[in-house]
């Protein structure tokens, strides 16, 4: 911590994905005014992204969860924690200890993950404890586990920068890690000869820097790596001494690979891919030295995703490349603290310390180690089998910590429902109002990003402390705090002690080295001793980080040793399989989910900060013009995305960087922000075999047009609920909210609607038409709601087409900004309800960059004036020259 006359300035680690970014975090007076990236931090040396960027802009008060709640009622903390005791108590007596459950979260910390797995393991005795980054990396852990013996990431973020060839799998990078994908760039940028390959069916982002990009069918990468190896194997490619020294299984590996995929041609046709670009790929991955695989969740959400994982991980051990630098296949996780969670056990197939339940030694050993009253012995249900479990009545009570799985979990439907027939559901949550919270009988309020005090792992296996700089908001404690209550009410006072996380922190270090002796490459032991002051003083530091050897390799296996019995990498014969469910005649497109630029999970966090809506701030499902123009869809069209499992109410984004026969929907928006567009909602709850994690990158859909009779926008200084139209989207503001809105009925009146709604001030203007309707209220001088509608209700107008509807509303961007300033003349007044501004002032477009809310319009304009690159249009408008998120988008529009 660093002090100046009025501020001070904290090191802690950002809360987003799983790059695991440092941050200068400047505070004054309990309120946190600015963020910087830490430039000695290892992980982004000094940048960040947008959402790091705006983390200032997160933490008030707005919608924070401020006291305990039972039944909707206020309750103490010491009402709370004996009800939530009690109730598992009285559920464990009368149904057993499986009849309850833990359901976790990558946001949670290390130490908070700790006590929650060793609560329910050791002392209730169950391993129905599970987490939401089952959604995330399992499959990933699963390959890791198989292929060396362990959860163990060979490589380093380093490795990205030397490698002379980088294949992006599976990873829009450029918007779901965008400071990894920054340092990618400025790799390139040194070393212009690196070869950079995009694997992806669709063309996002990432692919701006791509040498090479491969639109394969959607589902069918294991094939592709299969056929690698093939090649590899055809092409005198591989690496026989490596191979014979220090791997086993090879020749039942290449015989499965052969036998789908014996050629390029057979790959590239299974694939969907012309054969020359994927026979470019297999020449350079087999001529290249250095070569790292980065892959994330389009390999791992899948129903083979541990096959996928495997396939690329033997194309790897077939070369030899890996331990090395510049060489490796590298999981990229998508939470702050997954790596973390996994590391402790928060997975229900785990045990603690990168053990599992494979051994009846290690159980023992955790037994031992933690005087455990009630160990558990076998394995608990995974995210999806949990919930299920929930639906159908044999878990009875469930505690959900810091995530919202109603939005988030596959039959997201069935999922609520599961939740509003659970006997006892807790959720500790830093937030009032999500998808999941409505549906809870207790509520505990836990501190957020700015108030907890602990560790996180990113996904190079860099340790680095979250330091808490804001007082707790309201009554709200820490998870550890809240978990550590529970269980002494329960009975467990031994083994729940822990007065401060650097307590917690040590315990888990120790577990690690226990009983050891470098059987377990997860060993932290040499901080098993640190004092608080060390704790609290704790810099970044990667394991491994044995007490018995002084060494903290940035790369495993450099020696060629790994963590299974034989000490030799497990080489896994793969059969490559297609998606489960498959298209039909009725549902005839193929969906996948994934992540926007400024946005994070289900935007209770990133929501708040209104510059971050700027760049995209409506749900949306991308489409293919030729998909477009079969299904009679124009762009803006308000749709509807459906199967058998549900449905959502979208708008259509139709561009040509989709394939046809494929949609895309963003995963973050849900019932708090939308009325229907909850994309969790059709995936089926299909999961990989062996991880459990659900296949949401391939779910077959209908796609249709509505036919929205208006369209309109509502600003508003309150926050309004249940709005009667198909379809609304809620976008925070500065000051107030903003709606947009679409209805296939139109209302026989306008004023009685909006009074439904709202209450509106007598202070007010109006125009009203058959085809508009337009309002602004006053308090004063301030506006306190704007209302405009366009309609093709009436029959003089039945021949105003659908896009007319929106372009006779007004800009949106510009109403947004009026509405925070204050109104003074009646010109003012006039042009407010217009719409439009006095001098007639052109907007800036749609936002590109949202650090300086430089529009696309702006960008254009320069570029017609001249500015020729980046740097010139950063001289100039500033835009790109901060955390870089747009520069691809921009660099679009200079092409």
């Amino acid at each position: 911590m660093t002090n100046t006359s009025d501020t001070c300035q904290v090191k802690t680690t950002c809360p987003y994905c799983g790059v695991g970014c440092g941050v200068n975090a400047e505070v004054s007076d309990n309120q946190l005014i600015a963020v910087s990236g830490d430039r000695d931090h290892p992980a982004n040396q000094g940048r960040l992204c947008v959402k790091g960027s705006a983390l200032h802009e997160t933490t008030g008060l707005e919608g924070r969860l401020l006291e305990p709640r039972i039944d909707g009622a206020s309750v103490s903390w010491e009402q709370a924690i004996d009800h939530v005791a009690q109730g598992f108590r009285k559920t464990i007596e009368a149904h057993g200890p499986d009849s309850v459950a833990l359901y976790l979260s990558g946001q949670i910390l290390t130490e908070d993950y700790y006590v929650a797995n060793k609560l329910m393991k050791g002392f209730i005795g169950s391993a129905n404890v599970d987490t939401n980054s089952r959604l995330c990396m399992s499959s990933a852990v699963a390959a890791h586990k198989r292929a060396f013996g362990a959860d163990l990431v060979p490589g380093c973020y380093e490795d990205l920068e030397l490698a002379e060839l980088l294949i992006l799998t599976g990873s829009n990078t450029a918007w779901a890690h965008p400071v990894i994908y920054q340092r990618i760039v400025a790799a390139k940028k040194a070393r212009p000869e690196m070869k950079i390959v995009v694997i992806d069916p669709r063309q996002t982002a990432t692919c701006d820097i791509a040498d090479l990009h491969l639109p394969l069918k959607p589902g069918s990468d294991g094939y592709l790596f299969t056929g690698l190896l093939s090649y590899l194997a055809d092409n005198d490619a591989l690496d026989s001494t490596f191979i014979d020294n220090h791997t086993e299984g090879f020749d039942s590996a290449l015989l499965a690979a052969k036998q789908l995929t014996g050629s390029v041609a057979e790959s590239a046709r299974r694939c969907g891919l012309p054969e020359t670009g994927l026979g470019l790929l297999y020449d350079w991955f087999s001529r290249t030295e250095k070569v790292v695989t980065l892959f994330s969740q389009g390999i791992n959400q899948s129903s083979s995703g541990v096959d996928k994982g495997n396939a690329i991980i033997n194309c790897h051990l077939a070369t030899g490349k890996i331990g090395k630098p510049g060489s490796a296949p590298f999981s990229i996780t998508g939470q702050p603290n997954a790596m973390g969670g996994r590391e402790v056990g928060g997975l229900a197939n785990q045990l603690a310390a990168h053990m599992d339940f494979s051994d009846p030694a290690n159980i023992e050993l955790v037994e031992t180690f933690w005087q455990a009253p009630n160990m558990v012995h076998q394995e608990g249900l995974k995210a999806v089998d949990m919930f299920q479990a929930v639906h159908d009545g044999r878990i009875k009570a469930i505690w959900i910590m810091g995530t919202n799985p109603v939005a988030s979990l596959p039959d997201a439907d069935l999922v609520r429902e599961a939740l509003q027939r659970c006997e006892l559901v807790v959720v500790s949550d830093c937030i009032e109002k999500t998808d999941t919270t409505a549906c809870a009988n207790v509520l505990l309020p836990a501190t957020g990003w700015a108030e907890k005090d602990g560790t996180v792992t990113n996904s190079e296996r860099v340790i680095s402390r979250q330091r808490g700089f804001l007082k707790p908001a309201g009554k709200s404690r820490h998870d550890w705090q809240i978990i550590c209550s529970v269980a002494r009410a329960m009975g467990f006072d031994a083994g729940f002690e822990f007065t401060s996380p650097g307590q917690i922190f040590t315990e888990h270090a120790a577990l690690s080295g226990y009983r050891n002796n470098g059987r377990r490459y997860f060993d932290i032991s040499a901080l098993e001793s640190l004092t608080e002051e060390q704790y609290n003083q704790l810099q970044p530091v990667r394991w491994p980080a044995a007490k018995q050897a002084n060494l903290n390799p940035k790369r495993l296996f450099q020696s060629g040793q790994f963590n299974t019995p034989s000490g030799r990498a497990r080489m896994v014969a793969v059969t490559p399989t297609a998606p489960v469910n498959r298209t039909s005649e009725q549902f005839p497109l193929v969906l996948n989910t994934g992540r926007i630029r400024d946005q994070w999970h289900t935007m209770t966090r990133t929501g708040k900060a209104s510059r971050l809506l700027n760049h995209i701030d409506q749900p949306f499902v991308e489409i293919s013009p030729e998909d477009a123009a079969q299904k009679q869809i124009a762009d803006n069209d308000l749709v509807e995305v459906s199967n058998a499992l549900g449905r959502c109410v979208v708008r259509a984004n139709v561009t040509d960087r989709q394939p046809a026969g494929s949609l895309f929907m963003p995963i973050h928006w849900s019932a708090q922000f939308t009325s229907q567009a909850r994309v969790d909602s059709l995936i089926a709850p299909i999961c990989d075999p062996i991880a459990g994690q659900p296949e949401s990158k391939y779910c077959p859909v209908t796609i249709r047009t509505l036919n929205s009779l208006w369209r309109g926008i509502l600003i508003s200084d309150k926050e309004l609920a249940d709005l009667p139209c198909e379809y609304w989207c809620k976008v925070p503001l500065t000051k107030g909210f903003r709606y947009e809105l679409a209805g296939l009925q139109q209302p026989d009146s306008w004023q009685q609607w909006l009074a439904s709604i709202t209450t509106i001030s007598p202070d007010r203007i109006e125009l009203n038409s058959t085809s508009a309707y337009r309002l602004a209220s006053f308090n004063g001088n301030q506006p306190e709601l704007l209302f405009f509608a366009a309609s093709r209700a009436h029959p003089k107008e039945a021949h105003l087409k659908k896009a007319h509807l929106k372009e006779a509303l007004p800009n949106s961007a510009w109403l947004s900004k009026q509405f925070a300033q204050p109104i003074s003349t009646a010109a003012q007044r006039m042009a407010l309800l217009a719409g439009k501004p006095v001098d007639n002032s052109t907007d800036c477009g749609a936002i590109i960059c949202s650090c300086f809310e430089v529009g696309e319009k702006q960008i254009q304009q320069a570029i017609s004036q001249g500015a020729a690159s980046t740097d010139e249009l950063a001289a100039k408008l500033k835009c790109g020259s901060n955390c870089g998120s747009c520069l691809p988008e921009i660099r679009a529009l200079l092409n």
